[in-house]
């Protein structure tokens, strides 16, 4: 049952991190899965069969929702998206108390905490705020290997720090609609470098996020808490009218019971 759990949660994580706004980091912390994950990979040789049992279904999960579901998922994006939004927004809502409950309970709270919560917030705002003025379009069709691979090495800050979207990264340096279109046909001269790029650039940011946890735990996890309320804006549904307002709440209410009622288990 957990390997068919696991699955399902890599499928959501890998259809909804190559959406627009959409932060791999925060869709694991919606899946209890965040700290774990970087554990497992970084600490794969000191238990083989546990770290396997645990990374190859969601492994599994994430390239079939790249592959096959993106597709699915960004259908309720166009035609729902006052709903899916909405839900997503509770979903990272109803993870806040059991993040700031993970947060400290190592240490007791101290107000200064805030301080990260807060700077990491404005942030990942800003974050937002710039993806609304990059234009999403390439300037040239051609891109070197070496640009490719840089664009992958960076991205995966996107990947490992929640609530930076690697959608505005890749907008950033003019590969998106190219990523976008060469994981549809399978374009391998495009896919190799930025996975290669990518795998090495996950590699040291999860080093440097798990350096953090384990010398700034308290601190790391409040910017973590900033960055996750910071993703809620990039959602933000279109609301219209009283009726569009009212099944948004709703759908921000059930995603947030959602959590609350299955996210930790």
């Amino acid at each position: 049952m957990s390997f068919l759990l696991n699955c399902v949660k890599g499928i959501l994580i890998g259809s909804g991190a190559i959406l627009p706004g959409i932060s791999s980091g925060v869709l694991c912390i919606i899946f209890g899965i965040y700290e774990k994950l970087l554990d497992s990979i970084l600490n794969f040789f000191k238990d083989i069969k546990k770290n396997i049992k645990f990374l190859l279904p969601i492994g599994i999960g994430v390239a079939i929702g790249v592959l096959i579901f993106s597709n699915f998922l960004n259908y309720f994006f166009i035609n729902f998206p006052i709903q899916t939004k909405s839900i997503f927004i509770g979903l990272i809502l109803g993870s806040i108390p059991s993040l700031i409950k993970e947060s400290n309970k190592k240490a007791k709270f101290k107000l200064q905490f805030l301080l990260y919560t807060l700077f990491a917030f404005l942030f990942g705002v800003l974050l937002v705020v710039l993806e609304t003025y990059i234009p999403n379009t390439e300037t040239t069709s051609t891109f070197s290997f070496s640009y490719l691979m840089l664009a992958g090495f960076i991205m995966s800050v996107g990947i490992v720090v929640p609530g930076i979207s690697s959608t505005v990264i890749l907008m950033l340096m003019g590969v998106y609609n190219i990523y976008l279109a060469s994981i549809s046909t399978l374009y391998f001269p495009v896919l190799i470098p930025m996975g290669l790029g990518l795998i090495l650039g996950c590699l040291i940011v999860m080093k440097l996020t798990n350096f953090l946890l384990n010398n700034f735990y308290e601190k790391t996890f409040y910017s973590i808490i900033g960055f996750s309320l910071g993703s809620i804006f990039v959602l933000m549904p279109d609301i219209s009218s009283f009726l569009t307002g009212f099944i948004s709440f709703f759908c921000i209410l059930l995603g947030f019971l959602l959590f609350s009622l299955f996210g930790e288990k």
